[in-house]
């Protein structure tokens, strides 16, 4: 099955195919077939099986047929980084049909809000919303939702458990009755089946085990300050012998700060972010496919819209705040059967993001000892973690080159 078997607007079908997308996962070809008939579904579906370009891309394909003078669409979601992540699929799933979205999260200063305000006043078609700053907006009373036609609660279990639940009612209680409602989550405690009782219409239901890592990816960890992964990073594209190299951060500000520390050591890098014209971006993925361009800096965005072959080292600047997006970087190498190295690197205030990734893959992560260039070896406190201490042994990183796996 491809996505052209959904017969999308010719537009979003662009999008796809700039983006890499060709075959969909199992919850995008149970989901999306629902979603396009306008049925309500629940979906218990974990973090790492596609689950947001599932209703992302049925979403965008209604929005791009109809009026794009309106707000359709609220997709609520728990944090800010997670409302942020999806408004970058968004951005390059909807580039070339003119649909719009804006995160909504609070935490900001007066400028960010002013921004939110502004792009509620213009009708953007998704608003991407945490549920406390939303309702600042809704209470402000610049914010109609009269005209919404979709509604997607991500992430319901992790809402409910920062304690949500009486403002994700209060917002439903501002929405039209006749809408289609989506809801996601990981498991379906009973208040999530109580939530959704309530909230949506004759559901369909999907229930997907999540998906994990290739087996022939090497997984480290390097636990650093944040001084330390600049030096760390030039050490390893240096002195390790692997010819395509992805690294991910986790906004394009510090893909475009690490381009340049990159570039002041002599590194050839370019780095791939929104603000460049789409001839650039095509150009650049052209010369990493070509393997030219042996660096390649980019967000989480390029994790889900690149499919290249041969990539042997994925390197994650910062851990991500979400385990879907740690699998969905890593699974960048050791595609086709071949294997691949991927490396993350954590600070201390990154100790539970790991923690989320290692309950996802089912599995504790090896830590690796620093290099003596680059500093002393990190050890955070047991108030940050409950991992074990950083290796005390000889164990380091020796860089492995890109083999196939029936070698």
């Amino acid at each position: 099955m491809t996505f052209n078997d959904f017969n999308f607007e010719p537009d979003l079908g662009e999008g796809l195919e700039a983006m890499g997308y060709s075959e969909p996962t199992p919850i995008q070809q149970e989901a999306i077939p629902l979603i396009l008939e306008g049925k309500d579904l629940i979906a218990c579906a974990q973090t790492g099986t596609g689950k947001t370009a599932s209703y992302l891309l049925p979403l965008i394909n209604n929005i791009a047929k109809g009026n794009k003078e309106e707000i359709a669409a609220l997709i609520l979601a728990p944090t800010r980084e997670l409302a942020q992540q999806i408004d970058q699929q968004v951005e390059g799933l909807a580039y070339f049909s003119g649909v719009s979205s804006v995160p909504i999260f609070g935490g900001g200063d007066g400028i960010v809000y002013e921004q939110q305000r502004r792009a509620i006043q213009n009708k953007v078609n998704i608003l991407i919303a945490t549920p406390g700053r939303l309702i600042q907006h809704l209470n402000s009373g610049i914010l109609n939702l009269k005209s919404l036609k979709y509604l997607v609660l991500d992430e319901a279990d992790r809402m409910l458990d920062m304690g949500f639940y009486d403002d994700i009612r209060k917002i439903i209680n501002h929405l039209p009755k006749k809408r289609q409602t989506l809801l996601f989550s990981a498991t379906m405690p009973p208040r999530i089946r109580s939530l959704a009782k309530t909230t949506l219409i004759n559901p369909q239901q999907i229930n997907l085990a999540p998906s994990q890592p290739a087996a022939g990816i090497e997984q480290q960890i390097f636990k650093v300050t944040d001084v330390q992964k600049v030096p760390l990073i030039q050490l390893l594209l240096k002195k390790g012998s692997f010819a395509s190299i992805i690294i991910f951060a986790s906004t394009k500000e510090k893909v475009k700060d690490l381009h340049r520390a990159l570039k002041s050591m002599g590194i050839q890098a370019k780095a791939f972010h929104s603000d460049l014209e789409q001839n650039e971006r095509e150009e650049i993925l052209r010369e990493f496919r070509n393997q030219t361009l042996r660096v390649l800096i980019g967000t989480d965005v390029l994790s889900r819209g690149i499919d290249v072959e041969g990539i042997d080292l994925v390197i994650n600047f910062d851990a991500p705040s979400d385990p879907e997006d740690y699998i969905h970087r890593i699974g960048r190498t050791a595609r086709a059967e071949a294997t691949g190295t991927a490396i993350t690197l954590v600070n201390e205030k990154d100790q539970r993001k790991l923690l989320s990734i290692e309950r996802i893959i089912g599995k504790e992560l090896p830590v690796l000892r620093l290099p003596e260039e680059i500093g002393e070896q990190v050890e955070f406190s047991a108030a940050t973690s409950n991992r074990r201490r950083p290796p005390q042994g000889k164990k380091k990183f020796k860089p492995k080159p890109k083999k196939n796996s029936s070698q």
